[in-house]
């Protein structure tokens, strides 16, 4: 053993002992003092002492799901992105709304209580506590007055008033919008009532108002609600007992959550008219900052298709029956030789299908049935079992059967065969299609596999291939009957006439189709809002008043659905809620005298509560209004020029670009419409933040072992290749996300604990740009504590803790340096480029190690590092002998712009265009002694030998001499 004593301990080191030290001092002050408190206008976070002139700055992260499992450490990467923003711009001097709320209902913490029988709301407020405690930790300068979950019972009772805002409405597609210029928006349900009376909107009966039953007033008012009851084709998993969203449904039509079977059935559900608002919802995309590739996906999902309704005369054993068709192809009607129509469509009933199939059917039409009915059947049912996007999978073979019913063409008389596919969906346009197999490539591929006629209408190139359709554009050939001709026209020109042609023969008209659906918005389960509706006896639907609100969830002995055979898709839904019948059975007074009436069983998805919680955090306990209109125009209301209003930055993942945004614009226009708001989007910046990834290790079984444990092998002939191992044993390296299972996590506690919370924060922002994925590297971690650590020692003496910088004016190149990184560490800070401020901090912070810090250097480079490092910021303001937090100093500026020029510059010289030599020369030469100096050049005078010809300048940067 060696007699060496160990080194002493250097007491004030900057370790990571001592900046967790540090950073829980100043979690506590800021906690205290309510540091990160933002005044309100009115209500009960107004606070008269503070200034709202400030101009207002709200940024939030997309709400957090509080799993059980916590956090690793890819999770805060766009949490102290948006705390380095909002420390930057309160040091800006701006009012920064900033908090953290949580989307807390779902089916996650309802498996959990099926399992454990523990309530979902211990469980769920745990997991919040859990989360909060590791946020903390982080210093994330959230204000704590303002956090919220959706499962708090007074932001509940808001979920269910906006729905019953909802239900209470309808869409005037003639009235004037709310901005000028705009047509259309949502109306109070008593308005349309009047219209129906007075008779200026006609019922969709047709019967006069006064002589209709209550019956069928309900029905004409509920036809045009933007919330409305309508059974639905949705996905069911009877082994969770529950419907499922798409996006909760695998690609092979299994449960997301526990991989059961999933099929298509039609249900009883809430609906919500979405469809109302599909061209504001696409259109006002130009009026945000946000992603073109979020845009893109919004209005393809959206999908608006400018085309024609064409009626095909469908022959079947009913009788003679119109098919709709959409297309946006009008023009290629003479090429249609087949029909596909959805496995959902309602023409597919049994009394519609022949019993025996048709003379001259193909054996490649039939599936093997030996019948239609058994065909139709048989398709339909393995229909059921596909999601949506394995079925809109533009890749996957074709599959189909003939239905057994012909159709007539309405531009030839053509009687072409009627075929059901599972890519024809009722989910877009009509559920039914024209096949035009010469150019499209879904029904060139379904035609060729089913041997079906192939009719070119548009001319292609000589020299294209005729094994595929043609796409392209070109001029109309073959298409003309004795009453139209469309030969010679481009698509354009087509278009209208055979439109022109199919309006006046009543056979079609043109139209826009949307690919988005109504919002399918109930779920069979315990844990969600219940709606805040009530049936009478004859199951009239009845909106709970405003003072019955909130509809609280009852208590339950058991949280599980009603026990089903996973695979048996005939099975029916039976949600938790049902089996509490003195909860369901309710009496009431709803102004008719004490009734009995039955509550809705079905709860809301949780889409619900994380469609408005950013109103929510404006006003938060406001019990009276979902939120204040001043405090509303204030952090959400239109300034600037910016008229869509709304937060000013939102940051979360590019998985939410849809759905979740989709959902949230509408609940929000909704609101606008009825004057709730004065902002008509709820977020005008989108920022999408990339992931941290991380490698996974796999042994020779394919077992993955624990990725901390695997070593680095270098080659062993110095190649500089790598392999690795694990005990000894080589291993496989592969690269994806974080995972238990893949047993490479990394929790943000691990790492703060190992290196405090400041080098965490600066090593996820010092990755790489915020919107590119990056993998997590731990031993990359030390490069940024060291940056800390360097920090801490041109400051602060590591043994006496004595500050040691110098009371001396900056000046020359400090100065400059000093200038240079303000202005730099500005831009970038204020783009969000967090990486690249950080590399200007360390080159300063560099080159301030080899001098005596004057104390203005110190500070401003401690104030540059407070966004992002902000407890060793605070710390080592307060010994630079400041009393008050760092949090709103304001940032530092460059005071003489003079500072930012630069004194040399290099000047490139080239002779005949090749360079010849480079320069240092003043950055405010003039041309005549910049060409001096280029031709005494030794470089330049072995090229130049005489008088040049031609002198090209460029002051200070080029000269180019031509001889």
């Amino acid at each position: 053993m060696s007699n060496e004593a160990a080194p002493a301990a250097i007491p004030y080191r900057y370790t990571a002992e001592l900046a967790n030290e540090i950073e829980a001092k100043w979690q506590n002050y800021w906690d205290d003092h309510g540091t990160f408190n933002a005044p309100n206008p009115v209500g009960d976070l107004a606070d008269s002492s503070q200034d709202l002139s400030a101009e207002p700055f709200f940024l939030l992260d997309m709400f957090p799901y509080p799993s059980g499992k916590g956090l690793h450490v890819g999770h805060p990467l766009g949490y102290i992105a948006t705390d380095t923003v909002a420390r930057f711009q309160r040091m800006q001097g701006k009012s920064v709304l900033y908090t953290m709320g949580y989307d807390a209902f779902g089916l996650p913490a309802e498996q959990y209580a099926v399992q454990t029988g523990a309530h979902p709301r211990d469980t769920t407020e745990e997991n919040i506590a859990n989360m909060r405690k590791q946020l903390r930790r982080l210093g994330l300068s959230h204000e704590k007055r303002r956090s919220l979950a959706t499962t708090d019972v007074d932001y509940m009772k808001w979920t269910q008033w906006i729905f019953l805002q909802i239900f209470n409405s309808w869409y005037d597609d003639d009235a004037p919008g709310r901005i000028e210029g705009t047509k259309g928006r949502a109306r109070p349900i008593s308005e349309l009532i009047e219209a129906y009376a007075a008779g200026t909107i006609p019922t969709p009966q047709g019967k006069a108002w006064t002589d209709m039953s209550v019956a069928e007033r309900n029905e004409a008012i509920n036809a045009r609600r933007l919330a409305y009851i309508d059974y639905a084709p949705v996905n069911w998993a009877p082994g969770l007992g529950t419907v499922l969203a798409n996006e909760e449904v695998t690609a092979d039509g299994r449960s997301e959550r526990g991989n059961f079977p999933v099929f298509k059935r039609e249900l009883r559900q809430w609906m919500m008219r979405i469809t109302a608002y599909a061209d504001r919802l696409a259109g006002d995309l130009d009026m945000v900052n946000w992603p073109d590739k979020v845009r893109s996906m919004q209005r393809n999902w959206i999908g608006k298709s400018h085309g024609a309704e064409v009626d095909f005369c469908a022959h079947h054993e009913g009788g003679d029956a119109v098919l709709t068709v959409f297309t946006t192809r009008p023009d290629t009607l003479f090429g249609a030789t087949f029909m596909v129509i959805s496995p959902e469509h309602p023409m597919l009933v049994e009394e519609n299908i022949p019993a025996v199939w048709p003379d001259g059917v193909k054996a490649t039409w039939t599936g093997g049935a030996q019948s239609p009915r058994e065909a139709v059947a048989q398709y339909q049912r393995a229909a059921s079992m596909k999601s949506d996007l394995d079925r809109s999978d533009l890749d996957k073979e074709k599959t189909g059967v003939f239905t057994g019913i012909f159709a007539t063409n309405p531009v030839n008389g053509e009687q072409i065969p009627v075929f059901t596919s599972d890519y024809v969906m009722m989910g877009y346009g009509t559920g039914a299609i024209m096949a035009v197999p010469a150019h499209d490539e879904r029904d060139f591929a379904f035609a060729t596999k089913f041997e079906l006629p192939i009719v070119r209408t548009i001319e292609a190139p000589a020299d294209f291939a005729r094994d595929e359709a043609w796409t392209g554009d070109g001029l109309i050939i073959d298409s003309a009957n004795a009453e139209i001709s469309l030969n010679g026209l481009d698509k354009e020109a087509g278009k209208a006439r055979i439109i022109e042609w199919l309006e006046s023969k009543g056979l079609g008209h043109a139209t826009v189709s949307f690919r988005l659906r109504d919002w399918l918005f109930s779920r069979q389960r315990y844990w969600g809002e219940p709606f805040p509706v009530v049936y009478d006896a004859d199951g009239q639907v009845h909106a709970l008043p405003e003072s019955m609100l909130p509809v609280e969830l009852p208590d339950t002995p058991d949280y599980s659905p009603r026990s089903f055979d996973p695979d048996d898709a005939e099975s029916e839904p039976e949600p938790p809620l049902g089996r509490l019948q003195d909860w369901v059975n309710v009496e009431l007074d709803l102004g008719d005298g004490k009734q009995t009436y039955q509550r809705d069983t079905n709860t809301m998805p949780n889409w619900a509560g994380s469609c408005f919680y950013e109103m929510r955090y404006v006003d938060p306990n406001n019990d009276n209004a979902l939120i204040a209109p001043e405090n509303e125009a204030y952090w959400m209301g239109p300034r600037d020029g910016k008229q869509a209003g709304g937060a000013d930055l939102y940051v979360g993942g590019v998985e939410h670009a849809v759905l979740h945004l989709l959902y949230a614009r509408f609940w929000h226009k909704v609101l606008f419409d009825l004057g709730h708001v004065s902002s008509c989007e709820p977020f005008y910046t989108l920022f999408n933040q990339g992931y941290v990834q991380a490698y996974a290790y796999t042994d020779a079984r394919g077992q993955y072992v624990p990725a901390d444990e695997v070593e680095e092998v270098p080659a062993a002939d110095g190649s500089g290749e790598v392999t690795y191992s694990w005990k000894g044993e080589p291993v496989q390296r592969e690269y994806g996300k974080m995972g238990k299972s893949l047993k490479n996590i990394v929790t943000p506690d691990d790492m703060c604990a190992l290196y405090g919370a400041d080098t965490f924060r600066l090593y996820e922002m010092s990755m790489g740009p915020l919107d590119v994925s990056r993998p997590w590297e731990t031993r990359a971690v030390v490069g940024s504590q060291r940056f800390l650590q360097r920090l801490w020692r041109n400051i602060i003496d590591e043994t006496t803790g004595e500050v040691v910088v110098v009371d001396k004016p900056v000046e020359g190149e400090t100065a400059k340096q000093l200038a240079r990184t303000i202005a730099d560490v500005t831009v970038e800070y204020a783009n969000m480029r967090v990486n690249t401020a950080i590399a200007k901090l360390i080159m300063f912070n560099n080159y301030l190690t080899g001098i005596e810090v004057p104390r203005e250097a110190a500070e401003a480079i401690v104030k540059m590092v407070a966004p992002v490092a902000p407890h060793i910021a605070e710390e080592l303001w307060a010994k630079l002998g400041h009393e008050d937090s760092i949090t709103h100093v304001p940032f530092p500026v460059v005071w003489d712009e003079c500072l930012l020029r630069d004194d040399a510059v290099t000047c490139v010289v080239q002779v005949q265009g090749k360079v010849r030599d480079r320069l240092e020369v003043p950055a405010d030469i003039d041309e005549d002694s910049l060409v001096k100096l280029a031709l005494e050049s030794e470089r330049v005078r072995a090229f130049v030998p005489g008088e040049p010809r031609k002198v090209i300048v460029r002051a200070p940067k080029l000269v180019n001499i031509v001889p």
